[in-house]
Parts: C-alpha cells; structure tokens; sequence
C-alpha cells in the first residue's frame, strides 16, 4: 500500500515547490560602547551586509538561509552591531536543475526575508535604540549579481585539480 505523500508520488506528479518551516537559525546583539553610546549626540552611521546560503538536507529538500549583519557607527564609537540568519526548510521536488537553481537562489530567499527584518528591527528596538527597518530587496537582481561575480571569479582563478611539476 503506498503512501499518498510519498516524495515519489509528488515527484510524478509534477513540480513541488513546499514551505516546511522558516526559523531563526542565530541572532546575535553587541552594544561594545554601552552605556556611553546612548549618551553620544554624533549622527548614526549604518553600514549593513547580506547573503545567502543554502544546503541540501535530502533529496528534494534544503535549507536556504539569508544572514545579514547590521553595524550603526557613532563617529569612533560601534552603537550596535547585530548579526542574524534567518532560514527555511523547503521540499523541492520535479524541477530541472537550472530552475531549482532559481528558485532556492531567488524565491526561498524572497520568503525568507522579511521574518529576517522583522526579527532584526525589533532586536534593534528592543535594545533601546530607533527602530531599523532593512529595505526590500530585488532578490532576482541580487541573484544576477552574485552569478556575475561567480563566473568572473573562476575567469580569473586557474582550474582546480591536480598541478603536475613540469619537466
């Protein structure tokens, strides 16, 4: 008797794109300069870095998550510096490689995202500083941007393997 859900049942049965769970995999807050940075009248400068990561679990399922770090600098002094990834469980299943390549480069992480700036604007409110809300992201463009830099990347390095001496 088979299972109504098997992976194998989904696969025959076209293309499978299933949210499992989002979460927050880490978060972390540092207010190095405490308390003096709470007293300091120098205008705030925020400086923030995002990425991505993804990693297969089982066939037809996989993790993408997106880390972005937040720094707010106050003249010399670090007002804050937080650090976060937020990931998903997605079930893949029935999809060429080149668009499951797509879809965990630029739809997981579109789903993604915005628990990661909800999360990261209230870690950020709830430390006693105004609230930062991270802008939407183009995920398709940032997806393009990091194949470009990827392909010029190996333009650049020589092929991995096996270097033999020459004679």
């Amino acid at each position: 008797m088979n299972q109504p859900n098997s992976s194998a049942d989904k696969a025959s049965n076209g293309p499978q794109f299933n949210l499992q769970r989002i979460y927050l995999k880490d978060l972390s807050l540092e207010i190095p300069d405490a308390p003096s940075v709470f007293l300091d009248q120098a205008e705030p400068r925020l400086e923030f870095q995002i990425d991505t990561h993804e990693k297969t679990l089982q066939p037809g399922l996989y993790e993408v998550g997106v880390r972005c770090t937040v720094t707010c600098r106050l003249g010399e002094k670090t007002g804050f510096l937080v650090e976060a990834v937020q990931a998903g469980i997605f079930e893949i299943l029935g999809v060429a490689d080149d668009q499951l390549a797509l879809l965990k480069g630029i739809s997981c992480p579109s789903i993604v995202y915005p628990y990661l700036r909800a999360n990261i604007a209230d870690v950020i409110q709830r430390a006693s500083f105004p609230p930062v809300h991270l802008a939407e992201l183009n995920w398709e463009a940032f997806y393009q941007q990091r194949m470009a830099q990827s392909a010029a990347q190996q333009a650049q390095s020589p092929e991995s393997g096996l270097i033999l001496p020459t004679q």
